[in-house]
């Protein structure tokens, strides 16, 4: 007789078994999303103790979020499409356009005096917002750059300034910067979307792989600790990158980077030899540019911070700077491979941007002071055949050895006694006298046109050229187009010439390679035009000189060709430079598939990226009549012409005698 069999085992059974389905579904679905989000989670624990609190309601809100609806922009008039129609341009940002969306802006016949007047009114009316201003004393452009022959860019100056008398502003409490993305009748929506799209891929892995460490290696995902920085947590490239951010509208990305600085960022405990020249370009231009957007004061103590860390190394007998400094023992030196212990033209003369809007923001004439001394050297020293060269002794004040250059070693020298001129209002003549003496000795002595007609400037080493032209020196082209945008003399037809001629040259030197992208130098011989011909200058470092050129020519010509060009480049870019962590330079630019460098530069945000956005933008995107660009690409706004150069107010000298006293914001 079997047993008897209770009715409630198979129940007990059935229900256990579904209890183990259940179970292991859940356990599936749990490690699947583990998996998912592994790269969110690593993404995000190395930044959330340098972001934001956990609780949202104790973040302080930025600067640019309270005192400005971030998502306003201009609300342009009716302009006419392709199809002969008129439709309203779109005043809200885009990331993107359809086609009917971009006809419409090829189709806008607007003129840059209307663009400017547009912006104009808008800036009016966030001026009488925030604070009063004497509009009969803020000084006028008589003239814009346009199509065709470039009109001079004059700054119409108050009297008082004329009069070289104090002139003091109130732009202090000026209001932020709107963030981009800027709409306008001149942007090429999908080209300058895709710019973005590469920023963000740059910065996330930045983010992902290197937070707060300089540069990026995106082949080996980890940090690049091999660069002119060493390997102190500096976040190289978030403060070179934040601006670029910031133009972009990445308000998000922009405020990661912010939250960084103000939490991490510091020279106190760096005990490390840096660059004076480097330090200064990128952290305080970048600094700089983000308090001349944002107002923020973070900014700006941060600059005078760094600034400060730098002073030691221009102890020296002639004023000179040394090009290292250690920024905790202040302990100063130069190179040991530079001529006779010299100092470098390039270096030493690439800070007068800088120290002077320092100067004018925080109401201490130092800064000023110490790169006036450099200016007084340079001038009254004698110049072989008019010429500077590359090498000078801080302690002797004698010139080294006789080599001479538009490239490495001296390029930025001559850049900033042009936009010293520009920056001040067009009010310190001896600037761009000293600029345009250099640039006729140059075109005299340098210049030369290849048999087959390109323009180049050569490297001159004891009265012999060189026939080599280094990529750096590709920004030449729209320095010398700048020049004569700005001034109409004798000079002008022929400095626009040249920057032409060079632009087309570099353009030359990129078309010639199976990559599409430049090498670090080429020659010029009977054997060849715009080539390298030795294997330690075919790479290419994601260098922006050549694009600085195209988006300085497109805004004084806006000749199709030069967006043309910058398109060739992104597409090379992408092609051979992106990886999935990142973009990388290349070891040589004439194979088909070259060897990459594992290394993401900071100044490819900075500069790179920044140029070929404003390629594609508007004008009125940080218009030339408004700023100047350092030589690391950080826009610094001009003197009387721009609302956002932020003087610290000054104390005018009392009547009768008494001491003037200076009142640092």
């Amino acid at each position: 007789m079997c047993p008897k069999t209770s009715k409630t085992t198979p129940l007990l059974l059935i229900g256990g078994i579904g209890f183990v389905i259940v179970l292991v579904v859940i356990t599936g679905i749990t490690l699947i999303n583990n998996i998912n989000l592994s790269n969110i989670i690593r993404l995000n624990e190395k930044v959330a103790s340098d972001s934001v609190s956990a609780n949202d309601n104790q973040i302080k809100e930025l600067n640019y979020v309270n005192n400005h609806p971030k998502n306003i922009f201009i609300k342009l008039p009716l302009s006419t499409n392709n199809n002969g129609s008129q439709s309203h341009q779109s005043s809200t940002p885009a990331t993107a356009l359809d086609a009917n969306e971009e006809n419409e802006n090829v189709g806008d016949t607007r003129t840059l005096d209307q663009i400017r007047q547009e912006m104009s009114s808008v800036r009016q009316q966030q001026e009488h917002h925030h604070h009063h201003q004497q509009d009969e004393e803020e000084p006028k452009l008589s003239s814009v750059i346009w199509q065709g022959k470039p009109k001079s860019l004059q700054l119409k100056l108050p009297q008082q300034v004329q009069s070289n008398q104090t002139y003091t502003t109130t732009m202090l409490i000026s209001p932020p910067l709107p963030l981009g993305p800027y709409t306008g009748g001149l942007i090429d929506y999908t080209k300058r979307e895709k710019v973005v799209q590469m920023m963000k891929h740059a910065w996330h892995n930045y983010k992902l792989y290197a937070w707060g460490k300089n540069e990026l290696r995106p082949l080996s995902q980890r940090p690049h600790s091999g660069s002119i920085f060493g390997s102190y947590d500096l976040g190289a490239t978030i403060v070179d990158g934040l601006d670029t951010l910031y133009i972009m509208g990445l308000e998000r990305e922009y405020k990661e980077g912010r939250d960084w600085i103000e939490r991490k960022f510091s020279l106190d405990n760096i005990s490390a030899e840096l660059s004076v020249f480097e330090t200064n370009i990128r952290f305080v231009g970048g600094m700089l540019t983000l308090y001349a957007f944002t107002g923020d004061p973070l900014y700006k103590e941060k600059a005078q911070h760094i600034a400060d860390k730098l002073l030691p190394a221009f102890q020296t007998p002639t004023g000179i700077p040394y090009a290292l400094v250690n920024t905790k023992t202040g302990m100063a030196k130069n190179y040991g491979w530079a001529s006779g212990g010299s100092s470098i033209l390039s270096e030493f003369g690439t800070l007068h941007l800088e120290f002077a809007y320092l100067s004018d923001i925080t109401g201490n004439p130092l800064y000023r002071e110490r790169v006036q001394t450099i200016r007084q050297v340079l001038k009254e020293i004698e110049k072989p055949k008019g010429l500077y060269p590359n090498f000078l002794n801080p302690k002797t004040g004698k010139w080294g050895q006789l080599h001479m250059s538009l490239g490495a070693l001296g390029d930025s020298y001559y850049e900033y006694l042009l936009k010293a001129w520009l920056q001040s209002g067009q009010t310190d003549e001896e600037a761009r006298e000293m600029y345009d003496e250099a640039m006729l000795a140059i075109m005299d002595k340098m210049v030369r046109t290849s048999p087959n007609g390109l323009t180049y400037v050569s490297d001159l080493k004891f009265d012999r050229l060189e026939h080599k032209m280094d990529h750096l020196a590709c920004f030449s082209g729209g320095l010398f187009a700048l020049g004569a945008a700005t001034r109409q003399n004798e000079h002008t037809d022929k400095y626009m010439e040249v920057g032409k001629g060079i632009t087309n040259t570099c353009h030359e030197s990129y078309i010639r390679a199976p990559t599409q992208l430049g090498p670090e130098a080429f020659r010029f011989s009977d054997a060849a035009e715009a080539r390298a011909l030795r294997s330690q200058e075919k790479y290419y470092i994601l260098r922006p000189e050549t694009f600085e050129s195209y988006f300085v020519l497109w805004r004084l010509t806006h000749d199709q060709k030069y967006r043309d060009w910058g398109w060739e480049a992104v597409l090379a870019l992408e092609k051979h430079c992106r990886t999935p962590h990142g973009y990388c330079g290349l070891r040589n630019v004439y194979l088909q598939e070259p060897q990459k460098d594992d290394v993401q530069q900071s100044f490819f945000l900075a500069e790179t990226l920044k140029y070929l956005y404003l390629l594609f933008s508007d004008d009125s995107v940080l218009p030339l009549d408004e700023w100047v660009f350092n030589t690391e690409a950080h826009p610094l706004p001009i003197k009387g012409a721009n609302i956002y150069y932020r003087q610290a107010p000054v104390t005018l000298p009392a009547a009768a005698g008494g001491a003037a006293a200076s009142n640092a914001s």
